[in-house]
């Protein structure tokens, strides 16, 4: 080999290095907050599609209900207007500062955000509760519980983990865009 393929090699790897560490540093924040943010939209999510497709009748009317209030909100300005509140109002018990802004992050954009997947699975669960498998495990005298945890959610990991990674960046989208209009996570000093 030539000396000038080394060095390329050796540039190519210390630049991989270098952005690839010093990225993922910058990054760590909006990771964590987006993460969390994810994970709550998708428990709820989760929650709410399993007992509004199950379960049916009223409990569907409401659950979807609020869905459909939450879809039409703009999600960004919402956030805003409550981030800038929660700043006016201050510190609230043990959290405050960078503490109370993070906690709010996670909070207020995994809770606009488990709408998108309760529809989703509400609808899966609509198709698969008519399924014969859920069907046998009822004639067998399964009860409702059962049914939900043994039969229906593990059929229900594939759509959850899809929408989970669709979810996770525009969470970090979202995140960015609120720090950037400054009622995000402030920046070291």
């Amino acid at each position: 080999r030539q000396s000038g393929s080394y060095l390329l090699e050796a540039l190519i790897a210390i630049l991989i290095f270098a952005f690839g560490v010093l990225g993922i540093v910058g990054l760590q924040t909006s990771l964590i907050i987006a993460g969390a943010a994810t994970v709550v939209a998708v428990v709820l999510g989760v929650f709410a599609g399993v007992l509004a497709g199950y379960f049916g009748g009223w409990i569907d009317t409401v659950l979807s209900r609020v869905m459909d209030i939450l879809l039409a909100f703009p999600v960004l300005l919402f956030s805003i207007a409550l981030l800038v509140i929660l700043r006016l109002i201050g510190d609230i018990g043990p959290l405050s500062g960078d503490t109370l802004s993070f906690a709010a992050l996670i909070l207020i954009i995994g809770g606009f955000g488990w709408a998108y997947p309760a529809r989703i699975i509400r609808g899966q669960v609509l198709s698969l509760r008519e399924k014969e498998f859920v069907e046998a495990a009822r004639s067998l005298g399964a009860r409702s519980s059962r049914i939900l945890f043994k039969e229906l959610l593990p059929n229900l990991v594939a759509p959850i983990l899809v929408y989970s990674t669709l979810l996770l960046p525009v969470n970090i989208l979202t995140e960015a865009a609120l720090s950037y209009l400054g009622v995000g996570i402030n920046p070291p000093t």
